[in-house]
């Protein structure tokens, strides 16, 4: 309906959108709640001081979007993609990721709490200046991350691709579980300026 759309200051609760097309759109101060978004286009939205709650977003596309002190509690996303996005200033508190795409996506001076990124692609995904307490990584692609100047709390790697990730300094306390253990250390090698001879 008209009045479900994306526009400043709506309050959308309990409602479903499916194949809807919000993309190209710029709102802010939006409210909602207990929302399912199924295979909905938000390519190229742009979305400012809003939240998110208690929803949940399949397959959508989150394309060049470029979201300003946006929160997500309590959500989960699956299949969706985040390519090229934006999520400057953001807080994302016991948020679920499931099979997204999310290259070079970017999540600079955000704040995650209790986010799981679960069998996602994020190559060049951009995590500078975050602050991330109990974030967990399974089965993701993060060659060529970006970690630098990260706040960390409990931050776990398992089965993760890690090469040539930046900023591993800063990942103090991480823990690393399977092959990108390795991948990990030379990567903090080449950034104190180790080099290895045959």
């Amino acid at each position: 309906m008209p009045r479900d759309g994306l526009e400043d200051d709506a309050i959308l609760k309990g409602i479903r959108y499916g194949g809807t097309l919000l993309a190209g759109l710029s709102a802010e101060a939006v409210e909602a709640e207990g929302c399912h978004f199924d295979s909905v286009r938000f390519t190229g939205t742009e979305l400012r001081g809003s939240q998110i709650s208690d929803s949940i977003f399949d397959t959508c596309d989150f394309a060049q979007f470029r979201a300003q002190d946006v929160s997500l509690i309590r959500c989960k996303v699956s299949g969706s993609r985040f390519t090229g996005s934006s999520w400057k200033s953001g807080t994302f508190r016991d948020v679920r990721f499931e099979t997204c795409r999310s290259d070079t996506a970017m999540f600079r001076h955000s704040k995650l709490y209790s986010v799981i990124f679960s069998d996602c692609r994020m190559p060049g995904a951009d995590f500078q200046w975050a602050s991330m307490h109990n974030v967990r990584f399974e089965n993701c692609d993060l060659a060529g991350a970006q970690f630098a100047n990260v706040e960390t709390g409990t931050i776990r790697f398992e089965n993760c691709t890690l090469i040539d990730v930046g900023g591993v300094a800063n990942l103090k306390g991480a823990a690393v579980q399977g092959p990108g253990s390795m991948e990990l250390a030379l990567s903090l090698a080449r950034e104190v300026g180790i080099t290895f001879e045959p």
